[in-house]
């Protein structure tokens, strides 16, 4: 079994400060094989927010698999935008906008979904899927596959779908071929985790789709700061959801849900209170 801790849109410059070591104390407990962050580190792509946030995944495990998103692009700042959109990102952060971590039971891999000639939306582009292509081709078939990604492939129902990942179609059409497993993403600030097959129909074929909320950030959407973690054993995954609790200053479980896979895709076999 593997353990994944995934926590997004941290948006250092909008954080709550009282949140911040709570949080590492609850994800060191739980002592995850790998850390997944989705992305929107920043609010406004400013060395000082960089530099916030890179002391705060410091404070966090290892192996860490950190992706960026749209807001850790500059906004204002045009010519950074179109000509060093993620500069700050890779000389503070992480230098790698694809990073991956692979053992004998799980494959993670980061994908920059991040662009500057947009303000919110993100993609993933043709040289990416053709990348994550060759890597999921040389991994063995017992290897859980899981792709992160800033932007989802997948929203609650009534959501909007302008939030999605563009190109989403011709990459689900990949990872149908290569049996990608689990979709990691954020964006939207609310935690949500269903079966790809109830937007994306693949013969044969659905991945388990799991985003979440803000962990740290005080732009809320009417959902509790809160992260996700997996533990991941084939062909059963685990997604917890721990929710900030200001009554005991914790981040506590709010609640599980166990998803089974199998020939009708991703069933949800139990659901769990906290």
């Amino acid at each position: 079994m593997r353990t994944v801790v995934h926590l997004s849109d941290l948006h250092f410059g909008r954080v709550d400060a009282a949140l911040l070591t709570p949080l590492v104390e609850r994800v060191r407990g739980v002592a995850p094989d790998v850390v997944v962050v989705s992305g929107d580190l920043t609010q406004r792509a400013r060395c000082t927010e960089f530099e916030q946030a890179r002391d705060f995944l410091e404070r966090l495990p290892r192996p860490r698999i950190v992706v960026p998103g749209n807001h850790d692009v500059p906004l204002y700042n045009v010519v950074d935008r179109f000509l060093r959109p993620l500069a700050k990102f890779r000389r503070i952060v992480e230098p790698d906008l694809n990073p991956s971590f692979v053992d004998d039971e799980i494959a993670v891999l980061g994908v920059n979904s991040a662009r500057s000639f947009v303000v919110k939306d993100g993609r993933i582009n043709p040289a990416q899927i053709a990348g994550l292509r060759e890597t999921l081709y040389g991994l063995a078939p017992h290897i859980v596959k899981v792709v992160v990604t800033h932007h989802p492939f997948d929203v609650q129902s009534g959501g909007g779908d302008g939030d999605l990942i563009g190109r989403a179609a011709q990459a689900m059409q990949m990872f149908a071929q290569c049996r990608v497993d689990l979709l990691l993403a954020g964006h939207v600030h609310l935690s949500h985790s269903a079966d790809s097959g109830e937007r994306y129909a693949l013969a044969g074929y659905a991945a388990l789709i799991v985003s979440a909320g803000t962990a740290t950030s005080t732009r809320g959407r009417g959902e509790s700061n809160s992260f996700n973690v997996l533990h991941i054993e084939a062909p059963r995954v685990d997604v917890q959801r721990y929710e900030w609790r200001a009554a005991s200053r914790s981040f506590e479980r709010a609640d599980s849900r166990i998803f089974e896979r199998s020939e009708a895709g991703w069933q949800v076999a139990a659901a769990l209170p906290a």
